[in-house]
This record gives C-alpha cells, structure tokens and sequence, in this order.
C-alpha cells in the first residue's frame, strides 16, 4: 500500500515519542497544597485523603523539605485557626496560623514560593466564605475583609495571594488594599472559575471548612454554565489578575481550554481533593495503575490549556516528570 502521510513513523520508539510531544510538563508548574493547624503539634493524617497530612506550625519545615526534596518549588497554605468567629477574625490576625506558617517557611527556606489561600470559609464559625447578612453573605461587606487578610499575609511575606471567595469585585479591593501599602509587586491568583462542585468533600474535611448551614451555590458558579467562566475571568482580569484560575480541573477541561484560549494570562487548574481521593480510591481497589493514571490526569490538565497545576500530587508528579516518565 503506498502511504505518503504514516502518523505511526513517529510513534515507532521512545526517543522520536519524546522527541515530537506537544504537550510538555514541568515540575516549576506544580503547587502542593499544605494545611497547616494551629492547634496541632507534629503532623496528623488527613483520612478523607490518604497520603496527606494536617501539619502544625512546628512540622510546616518538614512538608516544605519534602516539596523540594521531590523537585517542586511551590506550595499553596490552608490554615485552620485555633479560634472561628461570626466574621472570620482570625483570618487576618498578624500572629494567625497562616501567617505564622508563612514565617517560618520563609525563615528556614527564603527561596521556596508561598502562596497564601485567602478566604475566609476556614476561619468563620458558620464555614461561609465571608460575612453574613442573615443567612447570605455579604459580598460588599466581605470585601473589606478579604483585604486585610491579603495585606496580612503579604506583610507576612507572603509571594502570591490566591482569593477563592468568588466575591464580585474582590480582585480590584484587594489589588488596591496591596498597592496602597506598597505590596504592587505581590500578584494575585485568582479563583475565577470555581464552580459549587461535589468535588470538594475531602478538602472540607480536611480544611474544617464545610458550611454549618445550606451551602455555596449563591457565590461559586453553576457546573452548568460555560460562558459565566468567560465574563468571570474577564473580570478578574480587568481589576488586576495576574493569574486565572478554573477549579475543579477534570470535570472542566473544556473551561479551561475556552479561558486558556481566550485571556493572555497565566492559566492555573486546581486538581481538587475529591479527583485525588477517587484516584486513591480505585487504585486501593486493584481497578487502575494510580501511578499511569496520576500521570495521565496531569496531563490532560496541561494539555487543555493549563499552565500551572494545584495537586496533591504534585510531589509524585515531579519525580515522575525527573524520571521522564510524563513531560
């Protein structure tokens, strides 16, 4: 048979494989989260996600050793405060848990990249992500308060802040609140997409962040909709986004391809805890090789559009980037 076009000539081996991939991983576009408990002392199992840990501030260094020990640069802090309150007050105490934890990671480690999680579902008594009118949140209100904890985490030393509230017009308050106190070189990674998923059980569990009353979907989107991630992040971008952000990331790589193709920004994905979990989960039941899935999982997230990944499989990704088995 005389074929001029044979696409299998360039699958024939390993090396010519490698050599005409299109899409390429690196270990610098990886963040781990860390959650980071102020009452806790050493590091406790997080059940709801196995292989992960709740750290407290004197274990923190140890989480970090281990990132960069494994090749990633970068972590994302969760803190869980000693103290909640109607209002979240512990958010944007200088001494709170994340702060503290910023602190430290910097002193022993000034050259690893901390970003800061800033909402405040974690720290209110009522596990909303922000102050409540009622029994809805306020989002003007909230505003205020979203940018004292970014200043405090900047002043902390914080090198990136990432507001997950999905409050209109938090990017602008907090690019103000940051700028006017001489922070205009922090950047902000915004949530801009983060729709009210089913994925996130394991994360509240783990954060103590689910809401003691109804739930979010009045303030994160609808998994119906597509173009509302278009108009949100079109207007993180306009109040100063530096980076975008679509979570959660499997259930919505056609978002991220969209937003990716459409902003000239950074494109962050968050791989969320229940896309983690089912992973973990399947391959405790001896129904799919976690290591080919986990690789196979990150690389659908790039090849979508993503230019950087949340995971909790960002140590394992790094060494399997190192050892060129994904990349």
């Amino acid at each position: 048979m005389e074929l001029i076009q044979r696409p299998r000539r360039l699958r024939s081996g390993d090396p010519i494989r490698r050599m005409c991939r299109e899409t390429r991983l690196s270990a610098s576009s990886l963040i781990y989260p860390i959650f980071v408990d102020e009452t806790l002392k050493g590091k406790r199992p997080i059940d709801s996600l196995p292989g992960q840990y709740q750290y407290g501030l004197d274990t923190v260094e140890e989480a970090v050793a281990e990132c960069i020990e494994a090749g990633v640069g970068s972590c994302i802090l969760f803190g869980i405060p000693a103290h909640k309150d109607a209002l979240g007050s512990s958010a944007w105490d200088p001494n709170g848990v994340v702060q503290e934890a910023v602190r430290t990671i910097k002193a022993a480690y000034p050259d690893f990249y901390v970003i800061t999680d800033v909402c405040m579902c974690e720290y209110t008594d009522h596990g909303h992500c922000g102050a409540l009118c009622g029994h809805e949140v306020d989002n003007d209100a909230t505003l205020e308060l979203l940018s004292k904890v970014a200043l405090s985490h900047a002043r902390a030393g914080a090198d990136m802040v990432a507001p997950s509230d999905m409050m209109d017009g938090r990017v602008a308050a907090i690019r103000a609140a940051l700028d006017a106190e001489g922070f205009q070189n922090t950047p902000i990674m915004a949530y801009s997409a983060k729709y009210a998923s089913a994925f996130y059980g394991p994360f509240r569990s783990a954060a103590g962040s689910a809401p003691a009353f109804g739930d979010r979907k009045g303030y994160q989107m609808d998994p119906h909709n597509r173009k509302e991630a278009l108009k949100e992040c079109a207007l993180d971008a306009a109040e100063g986004a530096d980076i975008l952000m679509v979570k959660p990331a499997l259930s919505y790589l056609d978002v991220i391809r969209e937003c990716s193709d459409a902003f000239d920004l950074p494109m962050a994905a968050y791989s969320v805890s229940g896309e983690y979990a089912m992973i973990k989960a399947a391959a405790q039941a001896g129904l799919v090789d976690e290591y080919r899935i986990m690789c196979e999982s990150a690389l659908s997230i790039f090849r979508a559009g993503a230019n950087i990944l949340i995971t909790y499989y960002a140590k394992e990704l790094a060494q399997a980037i190192q050892k060129g088995d994904i990349g």
